[in-house]
């Protein structure tokens, strides 16, 4: 690979990190504005919503009735991973803390996006975003009070119970070889 090829080959790798770390920030922006039409377009056009079908009309017919459920809401992007893959694919973590207005209360929200990523026609989308949770609580709560880590009551079900940090494999070894009682040490909700 000559000079110019392997510059080539770096510069397209920095706008395609570029580009992708603009989509969960403009995605924020369009849950956020409520701005359907932003929202959907930055999914790729076949984007597959289980139950709801597939397409970005389908994806906007799942986020229509979903973001009723509040009335104000902020998600603060906090950190962006991403791996390309190849010339037109990646994957990434997204770290975000989102606030929701539920009448007199404000919930708060530690989550982690798992994004899947696909180049098409020129322009990066989302494939795929799963959204896993740390803890919901209410804004004057601490996480741990109760008997779960969800505690925003129109999402108690199993569906939305936080799955983190445990969803990771490496947090299962790392307390596996911390030894007995290093857990019981540091939490009473394991």
């Amino acid at each position: 690979m000559d000079a110019e090829t392997g510059l080539t080959a770096r510069i397209e790798r920095i706008e395609a990190q570029l580009a992708i770390q603009q989509l969960p920030a403009r995605y924020a922006v369009a849950v956020d504005s409520r701005d359907l039409a932003a929202l959907v377009a930055l999914f790729v056009p076949d984007v597959d919503c289980g139950r709801w079908g597939k397409g970005r009309d389908a994806l906007k017919r799942f986020y229509e009735p979903t973001l009723r459920n509040f009335y104000r809401s902020q998600h603060q992007i906090c950190g962006h991973v991403v791996e390309l893959l190849g010339a037109d694919e990646a994957r990434g973590t997204t770290y975000c803390r989102a606030e929701h207005e539920d009448m007199d209360r404000w919930y708060v929200q530690a989550i982690c996006y798992f994004d899947q990523y696909q180049r098409v026609d020129g322009t990066w989308c989302f494939r795929r975003r799963v959204e896993r949770h740390w803890y919901t609580a209410d804004h004057e709560e601490r996480p741990n009070r109760g008997d779960s880590f969800q505690r925003w009551p129109r999402f108690a079900t199993p569906r939305y119970q936080p799955a983190l940090p445990q969803h990771w494999p490496s947090w299962a070894s790392y307390w596996e070889n911390a030894g007995s009682g290093a857990v019981e040490a540091v939490t009473k909700k394991p």
